[in-house]
Order: structure tokens, then sequence, then C-alpha cells
């Protein structure tokens, strides 16, 4: 298929005949070299084929990595294809990434994590004969140095999960940070209220978003906006987003706000599609993208939770940004358990 492809991109321009020539006579027709082409990509095709069939019967080990390598470098050349065209698009219209629909800001979010993540492995294959030492990275350890184009199916499910288990360390960190914020803050039933909120938590409770939108004036500019947050509260918020803590404290907070807002931006561009709109593969990585392990869950489970997401998220202001960073946590905490 690259073959036949190669073929149809070939010069445009056309050479006219020279003097005296009838056009048949002039230059060489392509007519008789395209059927050679594609019996030359028929002929690839089959051979390729057998070699899977080879592999998959001499190597029964080896042959699922050769066939998840190979649809992963398909995948990857099919996204790399995707992402020049909403680029393009956006040069072509004078468009931010904030004003494109839902799904091509998600590609473009999404493609950005995965090359962040392949940098270590890029940077440490530029010295001379470290090829192999690459090789043998990719294979042990396939959740820290492969980007998700080149996991099983089996691996997605399980590096999933452990991602999550990560993060879910720094859950009841964060819940804790915002009880013990209540102590500063100015108005005793505001104190009150989110303390009651942090207990409800503590104690295995689902809260509902009604309860964290009251409080929403708390966590814009005062005690509790992100740019006032204690450290430890910010390095466990930046956890649950999969964001390194080894980074000074103004850098910590910059980070943090810029994922919390592009979440923001995103649910403002899902709502606009509809949730109605997204398939099961999109339903289920925008809940964990929001801090709730979806793989596990029911369809109508990750549907539920994220129309409450919406439901807050979609009537906060960019300046409430550290609600929303907290409600990743406060919502999803307990929300499996209460499915059970």
């Amino acid at each position: 298929m690259a073959l036949a492809r190669a073929g149809c991109r070939g010069p445009l321009w056309r050479i006219g005949p020279g003097p005296g020539l009838s056009p048949a006579q002039g230059a060489p027709s392509h007519g008789g070299s395209r059927p050679f082409l594609a019996a030359l990509a028929s002929r690839a095709k089959r051979l390729s084929g057998r070699y899977e069939r080879f592999l998959e019967r001499n190597f029964p080990r080896f042959y699922p990595l050769y066939a998840t390598f190979t649809r992963g470098i398909q995948a990857l050349f099919v996204e790399v294809k995707e992402i020049r065209k909403i680029k393009w698009k956006m040069s072509q219209q004078g468009l931010s990434a904030q004003q494109l629909p839902y799904r091509e800001m998600e590609r473009l979010r999404q493609f950005r994590r995965d090359m962040i993540k392949a940098i270590p492995i890029g940077v440490i294959a530029i010295p001379p004969f470290a090829n192999f030492l690459v090789i043998v990275l990719m294979y042990f350890f396939p959740r820290q140095f492969l980007i998700r184009y080149f996991w099983t199916p089996s691996q997605q499910a399980e590096f999933l999960d452990a991602y999550d288990a990560i993060r879910r360390d720094s859950y009841l960190d964060v819940v804790e940070s915002l009880a013990l914020a209540t102590r500063s803050l100015p108005e005793l039933w505001l104190q009150q209220h989110l303390q009651e909120l942090c207990a409800k938590v503590q104690r295995g409770s689902q809260p509902r978003v009604a309860e964290l939108y009251t409080l929403r004036s708390l966590f814009s500019g005062s005690t509790l906006g992100l740019n006032k947050l204690q450290v430890s509260h910010v390095k466990a918020l930046s956890r649950v987003l999969f964001l390194t803590t080894r980074l000074p404290a103004f850098f910590l907070r910059h980070r943090l706000q810029s994922h919390v807002l592009e979440i923001w931006q995103l649910d403002r561009a899902m709502l606009h599609l509809g949730l109605g709109q997204l398939s099961e593969e999109e339903l289920r990585a925008a809940c964990y993208l929001r801090g709730l392990n979806s793989t596990h869950l029911s369809m109508a489970a990750c549907r539920a939770w994220l129309e409450q997401w919406l439901g807050l998220s979609c009537k906060l202001q960019a300046s409430e940004a550290s609600l929303l960073a907290n409600s990743m946590v406060l919502l999803s905490l307990n929300y499996i358990r209460a499915q059970e």
C-alpha cells in the first residue's frame, strides 16, 4: 500500500511533447505503470501476510508483540496525519486550540502528552549503539517508556489501573489538605460547610454537585485559590493530574492551573458536542482524565458521572479553577463504591 500511495503522489507537472511529436508520442504515459505498481503492492501485501502467519505459527510468544508494534506504527502514522490537518486548519482559519471542536482539542492534548512521554526514550537513543538499550527498556518497562499506541489491549487495562492506583494515593491527601485549610477561612458558616463536606467524603459518602457549587466563592482568590494553596496541597493535586512535583512552587502552581483550565475548556467543547455523541472509548477516556477510573465501570455509570462533572464545571469561571481541581478528587473518590 505504501508503494501504491507513493505512485499516486508523484510529480503533478506535465511535460509537453517535443517538436513534431503527437501527444501520443510525447512523454510516456503513467497508465502502464499503475497496474505494475498495483501488482507490486499486492505482492508485497501477500508476502507480509505470509510473514505474519510464519511468526504466529513459529513464534507464538513474540507474535503479539510484533502485531502490537505494527498496529501501533500504523495508528501513530494516522494520528500524525490528523494532527497536521488540525494544525493546518488552525493556521488557515486563525484559530486557537480553545476554538476547536471537542475531538480536535482532545486529540491535540493527548498527542502532546504522548510526545512528551516519548522524549526520554528519544534522548536515550541518541548515543551510538544505544538502540539495544532502548529495545530492552521498551520490552521490560512498557508502561514507563512506550506510548499508548504500542500497548496491547490487556496492557492498556493493566496500565490504566496502575496509573490510577498511583494518583489515588494522593486523594486522601487532597481531602485532608482541604480540611486543614478550613481553619483559616474568614466566615464561620463556610468553614463549617467545608468541614462537613470533607468529613462526609472521608466517611465514604459521595458529595452532591450542588454542595460543591455553593462553596465556589472560597476557591476564587481567597485562601483556597490555586495561588494561595499550601505547597503540599498543590503537589497532591499535581499527582492527581500526573504532573511532576519536582518543580519550584511558582511553576507547580502555574502548570497545575494550565492543565485544569485546559480540562475546563474541554468541558465546554464537550457540552457543545453533547455527551450522546461520544463513543464508549471517548466517554471512558474523558472520565479517566477527570479523576475517575472508568476501566471497570459500565457505560451508564460513566455517563452519569460525567453529567455530574459537566454540571459543575460548566457553571464555574476560570477564576474558580481551584474548585475544579479539588472536585476531581471529591467527586471520584467514593463514586465506584457508591455504584457497588
